[in-house]
């Protein structure tokens, strides 16, 4: 198949290099693929008049498209969140779209679990006393028998809740479709999420911005969540009212919160969250392994190409009216 991967020079730690296609062609067993690797929007545009099939990051492809593809038939996210490419008009006709859902899970299980750790342990609170150059004891708490609510129980949702139950966490999960899950005592849909939250002493989300999850954790819900409570975010940032967040923290209603993504990337430096209280920054690092983040990809790749030239269900393809 005539294959094009394009790169974004801007991040050189998750490049799929030759050498890496080539190793992950082996472990699949695949041979006689001509493909090409681009870093340029004219290196994109001329390989796509005779490229079948795409690899490349949604954020790199959002800046691309649309362009002509005649022989495109299958675009690989070298991601698992697409909400960058919705609401997907400027897909090539007829292309299937697939992600790498499967890559995240077990970094984003360890980073959530880390993050649960240090709010029962007010880490939170004890950095901004540091930074405040003040000796103040916030004592921490074990996490068994806490209850922590998981909005999303997908890759990472779900290795998460799997490690919190391991800690002797009372797991509630919330997903679109509350199939029960072994690592939750109770799987809800989305309409019990105004109710599970008076309950919840951690509020883990996990799940993809769609137009439903758009802006989820508002004001009124952050509010519903009980005095003391803490929140971690590795989903999007568009799923939380962030201004509320922070009023949340500043009037002490939230004990603290670790935030790995934002409504704006890189988050400005005049971004009052700087200086918020009990609040724990990372960018956008709690789901990326670099030692197997791109092999791991490719082996998905490769997977979903087999089903596809079998006539067979794609495993990641994605449905572009739910948006993942």
């Amino acid at each position: 198949m005539r294959v094009h991967i394009q790169n974004d020079p801007a991040e050189p730690v998750f490049t799929v290099t030759p050498e890496l296609w080539a190793e992950a062609s082996a472990r699949a067993g695949e041979k006689n693929h001509q493909v090409s690797f681009g870093l340029t929007p004219e290196e994109f545009r001329e390989a796509l008049a005779e490229a079948e099939v795409v690899i490349a990051a949604p954020s790199t492809l959002a800046k691309l498209l649309p362009a002509p593809a005649p022989r495109l038939q299958l675009i690989f996210c070298t991601a698992a969140g697409v909400d960058a490419l919705a609401p997907f008009t400027n897909l090539p006709p007829g292309a299937v779209l697939v992600n790498n859902r499967g890559v995240h899970g077990a970094k984003a299980g360890e980073y959530a679990l880390m993050a649960l750790l240090m709010l029962a342990n007010r880490m939170p609170a004890l950095a901004t006393a540091q930074r405040n150059h003040r000796w103040e004891k916030h004592h921490g708490s074990l996490l068994a028998g806490r209850r922590l609510t998981v909005v999303g129980l997908g890759d990472m949702g779900a290795h998460a809740a799997e490690l919190a139950a391991r800690f002797g966490m009372e797991v509630t999960g919330i997903r679109a479709r509350p199939v029960p899950h072994f690592a939750c005592v109770h799987v809800l849909g989305p309409e019990a999420l105004d109710t599970c939250l008076p309950r919840t002493e951690f509020l883990l989300l996990a799940c993809p911005l769609t137009a439903a999850t758009r802006g989820l954790l508002n004001r009124e819900r952050i509010f519903l969540l009980p005095r003391g409570a803490g929140v971690v975010n590795i989903g999007r940032g568009q799923l939380i009212d962030e201004a509320a967040l922070r009023e949340a923290l500043l009037v002490g209603h939230l004990s603290g919160a670790v935030l790995d993504v934002f409504t704006e990337e890189p988050l400005p430096p005049q971004h009052p969250f700087w200086e918020t209280p009990n609040l724990i920054l990372t960018p956008h690092v709690s789901a990326d392994d670099p030692a197997r983040y791109i092999p791991v990809s490719l082996d998905i790749f490769f997977a979903n190409l087999q089903a596809w030239r079998e006539g067979r269900p794609l495993p990641n393809q994605v449905d572009v009216v739910r948006g993942y």
